[in-house]
């Protein structure tokens, strides 16, 4: 009877085995030397925990939208936001209505912030910076889902430092929140194709709650519903019969949306026009985060930032094709192929529907409306250089070099106003006499002109407070006084002869606010408004003697021009 290396025969351990873990028992006829005890195997490093993921980029996100946050000027349409939030009953509901429904959930949600907190710079922009770092965090784990813990963290990191997304994360307009439910939307229409079994209707209600959302606050948000649509032709049916039940909700909420948009009609995008290389080229110039035309100059870099995004996106595209096409022939489509049909779809669709209704019906706005394909994109660029056959220094360097790229875009956008309505209510107070009067063209400016007469303050201070802090004109066109804040959007109304001769006889000294005039190259109406603004400025330049303008901004620049002295009147 031979005995083991720990005392024991073989026959006994057969029957009664000693509990020996971890190590093997070898006979005496195979051992030459005894061999000194092994040293424990290092083990690698514990992961990271998978919020880890997460968390990083929505922190870059909350850094990149919370830097400077309040110190760009307001624009417009952000004046318009401002205007209508701060109306009560009826008038609030004019104000949604007269924009066509569109954003009306955002409105309604920015009535209830500045009634608590004001309406301070900061504090209409903070919304969307929550919903942008939500953004990101949804991109993340969509990531996660569709192909792994790299791709997630790559695509949230690609989109954190992508200048649109910041840009509009840094603005009181309903974009930002915008991209975020449609990116929810699909977050939980991946859930339910993944779903084993029939998707739960707790599944389907947050699916269903998302998009009606995203549409609520955009129009734009309903071109997600055909793109993942399309997706379900390569699924389940039972999945297909659920979603269509899902999608019938939705069509059955957006009827009163419906109403209203269809009661407004298609003039408040009078502006807008025809797809052209300009639109296009801006469009890409949004998608790959190489710029934000016509709001920012574009640096040194943004060619190249532009030509490396859409070779990496084009290598995304052949290569979805070529799995395509192989799923295709076996009618087997493996997660890897899915998860690049729905990346592709996202970024696709929307865009070839919006130019598909630019150029056969009511043309819209491509390059703004292309912001909700922005987390496709980052999805995209990291599945091609984390999943394909890259060694893995080139995939990290191209990381690191998209990063850098996208950040030398950002960077100087930080603090600059390209449509500074700040600078010039800081000019015409810094250089108002008692006596003078101000008018606009549109009325529209009279909203971000007013909101810094204020100082930025709620709309309830008298106007008695109002002008002892700050020296301002007597407003005649509109003639209404500072502190309230009507909304005036598309107003591009003139004065009568008559009301042009009361100004003359009783203002010395005009200033004359234009921006957004109209388009002497656009559309018909755009045409129209800009030859109105025109009469408009030679009368009033004929009216008085001296006249000097001055120009803050360059994408809508906001002109003033002080006209003094009137011509004596006609004996």
């Amino acid at each position: 009877m031979r005995i083991g290396t720990h005392g024991v025969s073989y026959e006994s351990a057969i029957l009664d085995p000693p509990v020996v873990p971890r190590e093997r028992i070898i006979p005496d006829s195979r051992r030459t030397a005894p061999r000194p005890p092994q040293r424990p195997v290092r083990r690698s490093r514990r992961r990271l925990p998978p919020w880890v993921d997460i968390a990083v980029p929505c922190a870059v996100a909350a850094a990149l939208c919370l830097y400077e946050l309040g110190t760009r000027s307001l624009w417009l349409d952000e004046g318009a936001t401002v205007s209508i939030v701060s109306q009560h009953g009826d008038a609030l509901w004019r104000g949604i209505a007269h924009d066509g429904g569109n954003m009306l959930v955002y409105y309604l949600f920015m009535h209830v912030v500045v009634g608590l907190f004001g309406d301070g710079a900061a504090v209409i922009r903070m919304p969307s910076v929550i919903a942008t770092v939500a953004t990101v965090g949804i991109t993340g784990l969509i990531g996660r889902r569709l192909f792994d813990r790299r791709v997630a963290f790559v695509a949230a990191l690609l989109t954190a430092v992508s200048l649109p997304l910041v840009f509009w994360g840094q603005d009181a307009r309903g974009y930002a929140p915008l991209v975020t439910f449609c990116a929810g939307s699909f977050l939980a229409f991946i859930a339910i194709a993944d779903a084993e079994d029939q998707p739960s209707w707790w599944l389907l209600g947050a699916y269903v709650l998302s998009t009606l959302l995203g549409v609520y606050m955009g129009f734009v948000g309903a071109l997600v519903i055909p793109a993942q649509l399309m997706l379900l032709l390569f699924h389940n049916r039972h999945v297909m019969r659920r979603m269509l039940v899902a999608s019938a909700v939705i069509a059955v909420a957006c009827v009163p949306l419906l109403a209203l948009a269809t009661a407004r009609g298609t003039s408040q995008l009078f502006w807008v026009p025809g797809p052209n290389a300009r639109g296009i080229g801006q469009t890409m110039r949004w998608l790959t985060s190489a710029g934000l035309p016509p709001n920012f100059h574009p640096t040194a870099t943004a060619t190249l930032t532009l030509v490396v995004t859409v070779l990496v996106l084009a290598v995304a595209l052949g290569l979805t094709l070529r799995r395509f096409v192989a799923a295709w022939r076996t009618r087997r489509f493996d997660s890897e192929t899915w998860g690049t049909l729905i990346v592709l779809s996202w970024l696709v669709v929307p865009i070839a529907l919006s130019l598909a209704e630019s150029a056969a019906g009511q043309p819209i706005l491509l390059f703004r409306n292309s912001v909700i394909c922005l987390p496709a994109v980052g999805l995209a660029l990291a599945w091609v250089l984390l999943r394909t056959r890259l060694p893995l220094w080139v995939a990290w360097s191209g990381v690191a070099g998209l990063l850098i790229l996208r950040a030398l875009q950002l960077g100087p956008s930080y603090g600059v106003s390209p449509e500074n309505w700040k600078a010039a209510e800081h000019y015409v107070s810094s250089h108002v006499r008692p006596g003078d009067c101000i008018a606009f063209y549109p009325l529209d400016g009279r909203m971000p002109f007013d909101y810094y007469v204020r100082g930025g303050e709620s709309a309830n201070g008298t106007i008695a407070t109002i002008t002892s802090r700050v020296k301002v004109p007597r407003p005649v066109d509109p003639a209404t006084p500072w502190g309230e804040t009507p909304p005036y959007v598309e107003d591009y109304s003139t004065p009568t002869n008559a009301q042009l001769a009361h100004i003359e006889r009783t203002c010395r000294r005009l200033w004359f606010v234009a921006s957004h005039q109209g388009q002497a190259g656009g559309p018909p109406t755009s045409r129209a408004n800009y030859v109105r603004y025109r009469v408009l400025g030679a009368t009033l330049q004929v009216a008085y003697l001296h006249h000097h303008k001055q120009k803050f901004g360059w994408a809508s620049p906001v002109q003033v021009e002080l006209l003094s002295d009137p011509h004596p009147p006609k004996t």
